[in-house]
């Protein structure tokens, strides 16, 4: 007999996590790899930062088992960012902090759906949400944005996907993997879809809302018209160079609320309590820190699209945020090099790490199956000689 369960062997591995593992591996060997694989900065977390969470344990305050739905002061802090920053009526009772903001999604999912609820998925997105989705057993639809319209779907799209079983819609702006961000006309035309269909919830997935080269960020949960069916999700990990303090946190309904909670506490209980308070002091100081990395990604964003540009049969769109790019690379598929035969995303993905010692992930993973994902959140002199590589081992496919 199988000792594993049906639902964990219908999940797939993360492919970013996967992806990053193996350039790991390699790099272990003595290898010389360049990971552009995982959606991490390679900032240091601010010291400012650090301080607190020093303070934190000195004060020896902060050692037990926090409420689950994390320490009541820091929730005031979250409910206040959202308040100013992101123009959202809410309370300390909407929030939740977790261990992540994947863990947000996970307990999203499993506190809303069942058998049989179907999630309009806005393609491209974040390689996790699908497996959530399914192991909660909500039926994903996918609603796919492409490269000529930036990767955006569109509200008209959004409205023919909706049937009688749709529960959610789920979406990242800036998105990860592409990069893109809505806009307010653009969200203005999904809320007037959704100001039709009443008992459609939306989980907005707001993570990258600081590295946002557009000059403004719109949060749909700020739209008093549907604002008591908007669960937004963020957290600390990428605005901070914060990823491995895992925290994340929503803003839902309370009734919403309150059921993570519930799921959590039986799950994992609370968000760690040291980490915590570094991350309210995150959201307590000024930005400046948040501003000068987004800055050095702004930079960063130039010089590898122009880099991008100069390859041969790749087709690549400026995105507005996040730090990755989507290129379009099935002008390769059939092609070969030596004992490499490429048919897919995932064929040219392994191309390359084992040709240019560059690591990206598969589009596949993300929905578009014609695209790899690239991140710029590593050194200028990784990210030319990586797109170096990239080029010299491309040129090769015949």
């Amino acid at each position: 007999m199988n000792p594993l369960s049906q639902r964990v062997i219908n999940m797939q591995e993360s492919a970013t996590i996967a992806m990053a593992q193996k350039a790991r591996d390699l790099k272990a060997k003595g290898v010389d790899v360049i990971s552009l694989s995982i959606g991490e900065p390679d900032f240091k977390t601010p010291v400012h930062i650090q301080q607190a969470a020093k303070e934190a344990i000195d004060s020896q305050e902060y050692f037990g088992y926090p409420p689950v739905p994390g320490y009541p002061d820091f929730r005031e802090v979250i409910a206040n960012k959202f308040r100013e920053e992101n123009n959202i009526d809410c309370s300390a009772a909407n929030i939740v902090v977790s261990t992540g903001a994947k863990q947000s999604i996970a307990n999203i999912m499993m506190s809303m759906m069942d058998p049989g609820d179907e999630v309009i998925v806005l393609s491209p997105y974040w390689v996790s949400y699908i497996d959530v989705i399914k192991v909660a057993e909500g039926v994903p639809v996918y609603v796919k944005g492409s490269i000529d319209d930036n990767f955006k779907a569109s509200a008209a799209q959004i409205e023919a996907a909706i049937t009688d079983k749709t529960k959610m819609m789920i979406f990242s702006s800036p998105c990860n993997p592409s990069g893109e961000v809505f806009t307010r006309e653009e969200i203005d035309s999904i809320v007037s879809v959704l100001e039709r269909h009443k008992d459609i919830y939306v989980v907005s997935d707001e993570i990258y809302e600081h590295i946002n080269f557009t000059g403004e960020h719109v949060s749909i949960g700020s739209y008093a018209s549907i604002k008591d069916r908007v669960i937004t999700v963020n957290g600390v990990a990428k605005a901070f160079a914060m990823t491995g303090w895992r925290i994340g946190y929503i803003c839902a309904p309370v009734e919403i609320a309150r059921a993570c909670t519930k799921i959590q506490g039986q799950f994992t209980s609370a968000a760690n309590g040291i980490a915590q308070r570094a991350a309210m002091a995150a959201l307590k100081a000024d930005l400046s820190s948040t501003k000068a990395m987004r800055d050095e990604y702004f930079e960063r964003r130039q010089m590898v699209y122009d880099l991008l540009q100069q390859i041969p049969g790749l087709r690549t769109v400026m995105p507005d945020g996040a730090f990755y790019f989507l290129p379009e690379v099935s002008s390769f598929f059939g092609k070969s090099a030596g004992d490499w035969q490429v048919n897919n995303a995932s064929d040219l993905c392994m191309y390359l790490l084992e040709e240019a010692r560059v690591s990206v992930v598969t589009g596949e993973a993300f929905g578009v199956p014609e695209c790899f994902r690239l991140s710029y959140a590593a050194s200028r002199d990784d990210l030319k000689e990586a797109l170096k590589r990239i080029a010299e081992a491309l040129a090769k496919l015949q």
